[in-house]
């Protein structure tokens, strides 16, 4: 035997397999990362375990894993009577080391209070994160009917909004495409699918801001407008969700125009 070449196959071999490792701790990372935006879309409440497998795509025992590996270090909790999974204690707590809210947050204030009085409905402030959307900030306007439809810390998949829908908006076509084919699996618990979420891409695209003529609750209609970083990136959006005989055709240009301005200071603020 040719101690030599045998010698040299199995450090090939080592190099291969040293070569695949941080690969898949990337994998690993990502797919950990994946299973904790599905629990926090279920907030409090928790998701079962069935529809994080449905949700992320990975299999029932590799989500299985994940999950009991992020309970031992205390990032997710199980719900002992309903058996959902849910964000651990520990993650507020990390949270706590930045607590400055963002540069966004801050500029983003004076147009909330100023476009809340001057339309007198709810408004949100909406930001992307990977492939959904976080609310951020509400504010209730004067009108007497204000649409709740989300609490600050709410998240959703993009697209199932019209948040979601004006950030993709927003984006280079075939980069939107691929988000909504990633959350494709998701629609259905928000009863929308890929086909109708690409129209209202197309249709926010036309108009200059997203619109839903069904709002997230019965009855109630919404606009978003998008809000771009200095390089041109979709990063959050504003939006103003109102009972639909609010916002018939003539409202709705004139709450879509206040929208438009206040995103363009603020797009004007964080640039700056």
């Amino acid at each position: 035997m040719n101690c030599g070449v045998l010698v040299h196959i199995m450090d090939k071999t080592k190099f291969a397999r040293n070569a695949t490792s941080p690969r898949q701790g990337a994998q690993a990372i990502r797919r950990a990362l994946a299973v904790l935006r599905i629990l926090a879309a279920g907030r409090e409440a928790g998701v079962p375990l069935a529809e994080v497998v449905q949700a992320t795509g990975l299999t029932r025992p590799t989500v299985h894993r994940i999950v009991h590996v992020l309970i031992e270090e205390g990032i997710v909790e199980r719900n002992e009577r309903s058996g959902h999974f849910a964000i651990g204690n520990q993650v507020p707590e990390l949270a706590l080391a930045r607590p400055r809210p963002s540069r966004l947050l801050i500029a983003a204030n004076p147009s909330l209070q100023r476009a809340s009085a001057e339309i007198g409905d709810t408004l949100f402030l909406t930001v992307r994160t990977g492939n959904d959307t976080l609310c951020v900030d509400r504010r209730i306007g004067i009108y007497p009917i204000q649409v709740l439809s989300i609490e600050i810390g709410a998240r959703r998949p993009l697209g199932v909004s019209s948040a979601g829908v004006a950030i993709l908006a927003a984006m280079p076509a075939q980069d939107a495409r691929k988000i909504v084919a990633a959350n494709e699996k998701r629609f259905e618990a928000y009863k929308t699918d890929m086909a109708t979420v690409l129209g209202e891409i197309t249709a926010a695209r036309r108009l200059g801001y997203g619109m839903r003529e069904t709002g997230l609750i019965q009855g109630t209609k919404s606009i978003s407008t998008w809000i771009k970083t200095p390089d041109g990136q979709p990063a959050a959006a504003m939006t103003v969700s109102a009972v639909r005989t609010r916002l018939g055709p003539r409202r709705e240009q004139e709450v879509a125009e206040i929208l438009l301005r206040e995103t363009r200071v603020i797009e004007q603020a964080i640039g700056g």
